[in-house]
């Protein structure tokens, strides 16, 4: 497939919060091939930032693709390399527990995948809805899957212990959803930082009317506003509407003289 040039408005921040001393999540930012990542290193236990950490940089190793495919293949890599990096340094802390959530937006060639594992979360804005692409891993979710409780039952959950993360299991699972890509669309990608003070409907606000940095900033203050009670990490990438090639003249030029 022949590659389809995008131009994007890419923001994003990351910030520990108003309760946390340590920013345990990490970003990046990879305008240039089409990937953009946020990972949170599970709290309370040993070195989540450092696990946070070898996941956004193994993923920053990939070269330039040759298709939409070879992009998610290399990304795919890369998750499974940071796995076997973060259970390796458990080992090196006598088995302690260490992981991390991830959470990947890829856009090539007119389509977009999403790639996570754990609870920070992917959201597509197009045509001024909100659609949270990925789902959260989590025990909550399974519960309401089930059917055993139903969402407003959860609200004031005391807690919420992810099921799937990186560095947990030798062979690690993640989730991969795909779809097209258009101009004009929005995608949000989040740690739960962010989702505890920010609902949906405000989010979609944001990114429908800010630029990506703008949006990045604003939303933030607003988690900081409400508490700010766990690290905040938001990348948002916007699919701007490609400028035509073709040479334009303006009405009013003269034709030229013979």
């Amino acid at each position: 497939m022949v590659h389809i040039p995008s131009l994007f408005d890419v923001g994003s921040v990351t910030h520990a919060g108003r309760v946390r001393t340590r920013n345990e999540d990490s970003c990046l930012v990879r305008t240039d091939v089409g990937l953009w990542a946020v990972a949170d290193g599970m709290g309370g236990h040993e070195a989540g930032d450092l696990a946070s950490r070898i996941v956004v940089q193994s993923l920053d190793t990939i070269g330039l693709p040759d298709s939409a495919a070879d992009l998610l293949t290399q990304c795919e890599e890369r998750l499974f390399h940071a796995n076997r990096q973060i259970l390796s340094l458990s080992k090196e802390r006598q088995g302690a527990t260490v992981g991390t959530t991830a959470a990947v937006l890829l856009v090539r060639d007119g389509y977009y995948a999403c790639i996570w594992a754990g609870d920070s979360r992917v959201y597509l804005v197009t045509r001024g809805s909100i659609n949270q692409v990925s789902h959260d891993h989590s025990e909550l979710e399974e519960l309401i899957a089930g059917g055993a409780v139903s969402r407003e039952d959860v609200k004031d959950w005391p807690s919420n212990a992810i099921t799937r993360a990186v560095g947990v299991a030798d062979d690690p699972e993640f989730e991969v959803v795909t779809g097209p890509a258009e101009p004009e669309d929005v995608f949000v990608i989040c740690s739960d930082g962010l989702t505890k003070h920010v609902q949906d409907d405000e989010i979609l606000q944001h990114a429908i009317t800010r630029h990506a940095q703008a949006a990045c900033d604003d939303m933030l203050a607003l988690a900081l506003d409400r508490g700010g009670l766990d690290n905040v990490t938001i990348v948002v990438v916007r699919l701007l509407v490609p400028r035509s090639s073709e040479p334009t003249r303006s009405p009013l030029d003269r034709e030229p003289q013979p």
